[in-house]
Parts: structure tokens; sequence; C-alpha cells
């Protein structure tokens, strides 16, 4: 069972704007009633991995009320902040139409801090030493209250180097890390990834030797196989199929047809992703950002059954 975030949170975005990852939003119940569910499915044989969202947290969240506080303030570092708004702050926008800009002037900080998807969410500045050990701290609370691991939300942006200005970079040894505290705590949990990334960069996450990710939501069979069910073309699916086949030994994909997100279609090409819209979400109302199809499935393929076939 994959347990989405139940944190405290204002709940501007489903609770992946995090305000306190310690304990449980009281419309879910309480730390009591989380210990007593992993309880009963320990009995029923059942494990559970639970949302980890490291890559920000909620404006709200105390860490970045202190540091919006005070240049001086112990976790002002833990945030990403610059004097200027850099130039290219329109780009990398994750929710286009919605969000203008990924760097916002915090008028108390009188600086802007960057956020790599809403304003409410604040990107924690995941190259400091010190968050990283609060990220191993909080993998360890819940582990010690049952989980069996982790799904990690937005992993490529969880290892890259935020700033203003700075090169893309990514330190691969977070997963590392991450990987190496997980299985000394609990040697059969698991860290599974959302990162919509090509076929050829997947290695990257599980590690040649297998000694990063164990687990990755495979992102490429999935918008390929909405597109055969859409056209009946097999040709891009077969293609994600084997370009993913190669992975550690010790690592697997998860073949998946629908999570919590929208049905994301950015990795085809805009002819294959206006095919995949006319079959299932015809209406502009039910497409989002251009790129994918709402939570939801809002369309229907429509099927010519033949009488015969129904006897």
């Amino acid at each position: 069972v994959w347990l989405q975030p139940f944190y405290k949170s204002p709940n501007r975005d489903n609770g992946y704007d995090v305000a306190d990852y310690y304990s449980v939003h009281e419309k879910h119940g309480s730390l009591g009633d989380f210990a007593n569910f992993m309880n009963h499915a320990e009995s029923l044989g059942m494990r559970v991995i639970v949302d980890l969202v490291a890559s920000h947290t909620s404006i709200d969240h105390p860490w970045f009320q202190s540091a919006r506080s005070s240049p001086r303030s112990p976790f002002r570092d833990w945030y990403v902040w610059s004097k200027q708004r850099p130039k290219n702050h329109r780009e990398g926008i994750v929710f286009p139409g919605t969000q203008t800009t990924t760097w916002t002037m915090d008028r108390k900080a009188r600086q802007y801090y960057f956020h790599r998807f809403y304003a409410h969410q604040a990107d924690l500045n995941t190259w400091n030493p010190y968050v990283r050990a609060e990220i191993q701290k909080i993998m360890g609370f819940w582990l010690q209250l049952g989980v069996s691991g982790f799904r990690m939300d937005a992993v490529p942006f969880l290892i890259e180097k935020k700033g203003a200005n700075v090169e893309h970079q990514q330190d691969f040894r977070l997963l590392k890390e991450m990987r190496e505290f997980l299985q000394w705590r609990t040697g059969d949990a698991i860290l599974l990834a959302e990162a919509n990334v090509p076929p050829d960069e997947s290695m990257e996450y599980f590690g040649d030797e297998g000694d990063r990710l164990q687990m990755m939501l495979n992102f490429p069979v999935n918008q390929r196989l909405f597109y055969a069910l859409a056209t009946a073309d097999l040709g891009p699916l077969v293609w994600a199929l084997e370009q993913t086949r190669k992975r550690p030994a010790s690592a697997q994909w998860v073949q998946f047809l629908r999570s919590h997100d929208e049905l994301d279609l950015g990795r085809l090409t805009g002819e294959q992703r206006q095919q995949v819209f006319a079959a299932f979400a015809p209406e502009k109302r039910m497409q989002l950002y251009d790129r994918g199809i709402r939570r939801r499935l809002a369309g229907r393929a429509v099927m010519k059954i033949e009488p015969r076939a129904i006897r």
C-alpha cells in the first residue's frame, strides 16, 4: 500500500506542501492512529510505503518561517535565495498557465526564493549537508513506525543544484546516501522514485551497481502505452519496453496505468499527444498544461461493437 502525503499541511497542493514531516494531518487522525494502522497492516501481511516529499516544503513550514525572518537564521541556507530575480526566472516552470515564475519575492526576507513548483512550495537546498541529515532523520522516524520504504517525489528536482545563475548539476550521491541509510535501518525497505526522465538517463538513478534506487516508475512505457491504446500503433510502446529493459539485477521498473498525478504525455511528440487527446480528452477542459490529462480520465474512448461480438 502506498500512502500519499498525510502530514500536517495547508493542503494547497493535496498535501504535497508539507508543513511538518513528523506529524499526521488532523483530518486523517493522529500519530496514534497511524501506529494502529501500521499494526493492523502488519497483522494482515501488508506492507506500507509512504510519500517522501523532500524537494520542497510549504512556506508555512517553521523552517521557512525562520529562514525568512533573518539572514542569521540557522534555516536560512536550507532554502535557495537571490537578492535579484534571475533573468531566467521563467525557465523550468512545471505548471505553465498557473505558474509564471520560479522565483518569488518574500517581503519579510527582502529576497527572492526559488520554487520549482507553486510559489507556496519553497525548494529545499538539498546540497546543504544539514538538509540531507534532516531527510535521513525523517526517513528514520517513519521507518521506526513500521513503514517499508518511500515513494520519492520529484527526484530529478531533489538532486539538482539550485540557485541563481547556477549551471545544471545533479548530485546522485544523495540517492546513494539515502539508500545506504535505508538499508542500515531496515534491510528490506525500498525507495520507489518518481523520475520522469528519458530511458538513457535512468541508469544514473538506479546506479550502475544498483546501489541507488531499487525501483522507478516507468514513465517512458506509461506514456506510450496510452498512445498505443488511443491509436493501436504499438511501435513507440515496443521501443520504450526495449529501451527500459536494461537495469541492474537488484533493481526493477514499476509498470503502471495511472497514479495520483495527471497523465503526463510530455515525452510524446506533439502529434502523438494530440492523438491521445483526441481519444481520451477531446475537450480543452480535460487537458492539463497542453501536455497531459487531468487526474481523472475525463474523456473516454468510443468503441464500436459489432452485434455478433457480444453474443
